[in-house]
């Protein structure tokens, strides 16, 4: 993206929970990131920060969109008629689940099938088996349907500080 100057739109999962946006926006150093969870004022939210961007000179722009916090072609639209540039638009959807597990993600895997499996020999049915804190842990399902994942706003706001060279507003 930074070698043709030009600017994207990139949705990735996250109909209800923009974590996984943030941490990709984090990441990558995005020049702004939509969620679900921080009200989307487009002027203010992007708009402003291709602007700012520009101003500060540079000359590519990435906009992370959590797929409930709208539609990259609709984004990509508006972005269009206000900025005048034409975003490129990649919508990943699915495809981002996969990837190569590491050490931990296979020590991980192993340690949680070894406990489901104990737990089946033991009579325990009806349960997720999944990690707190680097520990496994057993939870019963209802309990875990109804577990959400909630972003952690403090790291938005060391997005949006990134985003202005260092001061939060």
């Amino acid at each position: 993206m930074s070698s043709h100057e030009r600017c994207s739109v990139v949705e990735v999962m996250g109909r209800n929970a923009g974590f996984l946006a943030l941490y990709v926006g984090i990441a990558v150093g995005a020049t702004a990131v939509l969620v679900p969870e921080h009200e989307l004022d487009f002027e203010k939210d992007v708009v402003e920060r291709i602007r700012e961007s520009r101003l500060a000179g540079n000359t590519h722009f990435m906009i992370v969109v959590a797929e409930g916090a709208g539609h990259a072609m609709e984004i990509s639209a508006k972005i269009k008629e206000a900025v005048g540039i034409d975003p490129r638009v990649t919508v990943l959807g699915h495809i981002q689940r996969g990837g190569s597990p590491n050490a931990r993600d296979r020590e991980t895997a192993t340690r949680m099938g070894y406990y489901a499996v104990e737990a089946l020999a033991e009579g325990r049915f009806n349960c997720v088996i999944g990690t707190k804190e680097g520990d496994i842990v057993e939870i019963p399902i209802e309990e875990a349907l109804q577990m959400k994942k909630h972003l952690q706003m403090s790291r938005y706001k060391i997005m949006e500080a990134m985003q202005l060279g260092g001061s939060a507003r």
